[in-house]
């Protein structure tokens, strides 16, 4: 599911090519036709669903239409890559969305903490370090079950595009690993702990 670019759809695609990652992506919805990310949709031959927020009375209807559309294309889980609308997770979906944050949550995370903002948040406080979480999706923002984390420094001379940069080299990494273990049958949930086997 994307909302802009398609950065991370497009990452995604490049580990399937390059058989680092086990994984098919069956279907592209974005939150808006003007997602500049559908073209790597386009270029592989994905197939595509619009689903807008505005066509919807209530954020349940909105994203009852969305699992509906994941119920009939038969899939395993639902990856969030740059996707910034709050989801309703249906009961048969719970620890089957999963995100990618660009902070080590629980900080700097929440409604409104997306993109730059997270970056610049980072920075005006002086953290010395910051990184990417991988995490299932619940009902809230950046809430769900933590799956993997990395770190990098933030340095005196990072502004927020270099900030971004780096955060971003790390999630091209982490979000394929944390999807390669799903694939493999590594990861265990119990309550709030992710368990990972070897």
């Amino acid at each position: 599911m994307i909302s802009g670019t398609g950065r991370t759809l497009k990452n995604l695609l490049e580990h399937i090519a390059s058989e680092t990652l086990a994984a098919e992506i069956r279907m592209v919805i974005a939150s808006t036709p003007h997602a500049k990310g559908l073209q790597y949709a386009e270029q592989a031959s994905i197939p595509i669903q619009i689903v807008e927020r505005q066509d919807f009375e209530s954020r349940e209807d909105f994203s009852r239409s969305i699992f509906h559309c994941c119920d009939e294309a038969d899939i395993d889980y639902v990856i969030l890559a740059g996707y910034i609308k709050l989801l309703e997770i249906p009961d048969n979906y719970k620890n089957r969305v999963l995100n990618i944050h660009p902070s080590l949550i629980p900080a700097f995370s929440g409604q409104g903490y997306y993109g730059d903002h997270v970056h610049e948040a980072v920075l005006r406080y002086g953290a010395k370090i910051t990184g990417c979480t991988v995490h299932f999706v619940d009902n809230e923002y950046d809430r769900g079950p933590v799956i993997l984390q990395r770190a990098i420094d933030v340095r005196e001379d990072d502004d927020v595009t270099s900030l971004n940069d780096r955060v971003f080299e790390l999630e091209r990494l982490v979000y394929p690993e944390a999807l390669q273990l799903l694939a493999d049958g590594k990861i265990k949930v119990d309550g709030r702990i992710v368990q990972i086997s070897k």
